[in-house]
């Protein structure tokens, strides 16, 4: 049974901190707050989730050279989960 290898959960730390989320190129930094996150990806809160689009940047700062290429994997209201991509 190998349903479910290769997919065991990222142990995921509770962060509730600031965050910022750039889109292409660093531009429309927006105000967010990542409420946990793992090695993988995370889960974050924004006051607008459905301008977001599929890739992005996920940021500890609003410096567009810092964080973490992103992709959004779901969403759910105003909380939105995105996987780090390379």
């Amino acid at each position: 049974m190998a349903l479910l290898s290769g997919k065991k959960r990222e142990t995921r730390k509770s962060v509730r901190q600031p965050g910022w989320i750039t889109l292409d190129g660093g531009f429309a930094a927006r105000q967010c707050v990542v409420q946990d996150v793992s090695t993988t990806g995370a889960k974050v809160t924004i006051d607008d989730p459905n301008s977001l689009p599929a890739k992005l940047r996920l940021a500890f700062s609003r410096d567009a050279r810092t964080g973490r290429r992103c992709e959004v994997v779901w969403r759910r209201g105003k909380t939105v989960g995105v996987k780090f991509v390379r």
